[in-house]
């Protein structure tokens, strides 16, 4: 299609209600091509413009725009966060956002292009919704930042304007299935022993690395030891809890390019059924968590040994072992994990191991 069969394509979807990430893949291109379609289009109720790639600056710039949202998804969870962006850093590829509600890590190297989106409402008493969206060399959503009620709007047009480069183009390839690889073979005693030796959480991606492992033939490595599988409920089970005793917790869900954290308390957890999908939903003020409940295929409660203690997670995982959302109990750095969100994980009952071919 060209980029006109593509606009055309992409609002028609659209207009059938379905999200963009749908919209675009039910017309057989990724998000990020629909997007970049409408650059230079001039009617409409979809328009864009190209960003300059320099990522950090960009993202320091919005903070005279006030509380906006963040959003960072992947197949299985979407992670809504508002707030300020404040105090960004980075050193070379690598980036945090640690303001008192944006929590981000950042991995720029997979930043491919970034585009200012304006998207009209279908009803036409509705504002326009304006966004900066942030994408892969596949087109795949890294990261999404849109405009609030509160926020300055003449602050996010000079953002626009600082940043938009006219003359962009941005291209994206398609993705190409992943060759299919043996485990790696793993002196299983040593690994073992490795993730017994941590003291800091942080060492764990090294841990893998080191060994050539991913992650969950890790957490098999150490099975009964320092993991254990749980049933596929035990997210909402524990979200449910920790809504009810007030825990506070930390929730983690990443895309290729971001991690975005939220810490503290969750009120408000609903599921919903919709359309042959469950949705797991925590809707509170200023965080909000929709996680495909019904595409978990494993959940695991993880024990990582710190200098602080002992640290426990509970981990969502769907068919193709994508890793869909972390949960913690919130603590920081220094401090013991909260007894409280131990003592909840301990509830869910341990799976038996498949018994191996």
């Amino acid at each position: 299609m060209d980029k006109h069969d593509i606009r055309t394509a992409y609002q028609a979807a659209r207009a059938q209600g379905r999200r963009a990430r749908d919209a675009a893949e039910s017309i057989g291109v990724s998000e990020g091509a629909a997007l970049a379609a409408h650059i230079g289009a001039d009617e409409g109720p979809t328009r864009a413009v190209a960003l300059r790639a320099d990522w950090l600056a960009l993202l320091r710039s919005l903070k005279p725009c006030g509380p906006l949202l963040a959003l960072t998804r992947n197949e299985g969870a979407v992670h809504e966060k508002t707030g300020v962006y404040d105090k960004l850093s980075g050193e070379g590829a690598i980036g945090l956002a640690l303001g008192e509600d944006i929590d981000l890590r950042l991995f720029f190297h997979q930043w491919h292009a970034g585009l200012a989106v304006t998207e009209w409402a279908q009803n036409p008493g509705n504002e326009a919704l304006p966004s900066l969206q942030f994408f892969d060399r596949h087109g795949t959503a890294v990261h999404k930042i849109f405009v609030r009620e509160t926020s300055d709007r003449a602050a996010w047009r000079r953002v626009v304007e600082q940043w938009q480069d006219h003359a962009a183009r941005p291209a994206f390839e398609r993705p190409t299935s992943p060759a299919t690889k043996a485990p790696a073979r793993v002196d299983a005693k040593a690994f073992s022993e490795a993730w017994g030796a941590m003291t800091d959480t942080h060492q764990f991606f090294p841990l893998l690395r080191q060994f050539g492992v991913e992650r969950r033939q890790g957490f098999r490595l150490v099975e009964g030891r320092y993991t254990r599988r749980v049933d596929r409920g035990a997210v909402r089970e524990t979200l449910t809890d920790a809504a009810f005793n007030g825990t506070p917790i930390m929730v983690f869900v990443g895309s290729p390019g971001c991690i975005q954290i939220h810490t503290g308390p969750v009120k408000r957890v609903e599921p919903l059924e919709m359309k042959g999908q469950t949705w797991l939903n925590v809707l509170d003020p200023g965080f909000n968590l929709h996680l495909r409940e019904d595409l978990i295929d494993e959940a695991w409660v993880v024990e990582k040994p710190t200098s602080d203690g002992v640290v426990t997670s509970l981990e969502a995982f769907d068919a193709r072992g994508e890793l869909m959302a972390m949960f913690f109990g919130a603590r920081k750095p220094g401090q013991p994990e909260r007894g409280a969100w131990r003592d909840m994980l301990a509830q869910r009952p341990t799976l038996d191991a498949p018994t191996p071919a």
